[in-house]
């Protein structure tokens, strides 16, 4: 996610450029400081060096600290990559929290499958009844999957990522209600009282809202066709049902390509770098900082001298 390796001069200006814009959420915007030393690789690659994790430091050795999550990590592999706010690099935690954001991915796009898999079986299939009866059990373990991924989600802009975090919980909330209150007195499991009732949809669409969110910004960052086509395929079918626009056959159709396209897309998660989900760990380090050190650190940047072009 905007992010190059420290030997690709050219390409760092870019991914400078990439990374600073998708950082900037408030009108003082850091990319605002960092315009002047897009001109040039070399500011960047001067200005800072790389000590130990979480640490930036001048080459004046006035240090500026940009604490990670947790400083107890030590570095994978030995890669460092150019930020926006300096150099990084995968440690541990980094491992750990990408391995479970995916995970939960799989886990929201495993069960919802196996649930969703009881519409094209026929009504003696032997598993059919046990499916629709554990429906119940497998909404819940996909919203939690999908709740622990919107949990380790990296985003720059941290106020969207809060407001997909509400929505799951809204959307959590208006499950257990409804299941609760109204299958259960029914005697239905709470996707079954969906099916009979659209509008149960209003409850339950926020949950399915983080999801569509959470899709489109894989399919942005990554040009994942297969999320980008969940952004469409998700809310028509969910609007279609509650609204009675969409008849039987066709709802089956979307389901089905709701069903692909959201296991190629837990699939395909596997087959990216690590460093992808983690995106620019230098933002989110920086954005960690007390306000102070931040506008210490702009400061510092915006007093590094101009090189030429020239290169090395």
């Amino acid at each position: 996610m905007c992010v190059q390796k420290m030997g690709a001069p050219v390409a760092a200006i870019a991914t400078t450029a990439c990374a600073a814009a998708l950082s900037s959420s408030s009108s003082s915007s850091p990319s605002a400081y960092f315009f002047p030393l897009l001109q040039s690789p070399r500011p960047l690659r001067d200005a800072f060096h790389y000590r130990k994790l979480g640490v930036i430091r001048r080459r004046n050795n006035l240090p500026l600290r940009c604490k990670a999550a947790a400083q107890d990590s030590s570095p994978q592999g030995g890669e460092v990559y150019r930020g926006v706010y300096g150099p990084w690099s995968v440690d541990s935690n980094d491992v750990r929290e990408v391995i479970l954001y995916r995970a939960g991915l799989v886990t929201a796009s495993a069960t919802f499958v196996v649930a969703a898999s009881s519409a094209f079986l026929p009504d003696d299939f032997p598993i059919k009844a046990l499916i629709q009866n554990s429906s119940d059990i497998l909404y819940a373990v996909g919203a939690g999957g999908l709740g622990l991924s919107l949990l380790l989600i990296h985003i720059y802009i941290s106020p969207i990522k809060r407001a997909l975090q509400l929505l799951w919980a809204i959307g959590v909330i208006g499950s257990i209600a409804v299941a609760l209150n109204l299958a259960a007195p029914a005697n239905e499991q709470l996707v079954e009282f969906i099916l009979h009732y659209p509008l149960g949809v209003w409850f339950i669409g926020p949950l399915f809202a983080a999801l569509t969110g959470l899709a489109f910004k894989e399919g942005l960052c990554y040009g994942k066709l297969e999320a980008a086509a969940l952004v469409f395929v998700i809310p028509v079918l969910l609007l279609g049902h509650l609204s009675g626009f969409m008849d039987e056959k066709l709802k089956l159709g979307f389901l089905a390509t709701w069903m692909v396209l959201f296991t190629v897309f837990a699939a395909r998660k596997f087959t990216q770098p690590l460093k992808d989900d983690i995106g620019d760990k230098s933002i989110f380090m920086f954005n960690a900082l007390p306000e102070e050190e931040k506008k210490d650190l702009l400061l510092r940047i915006r007093e590094l001298p101009q090189h030429d072009s020239s290169g090395e």
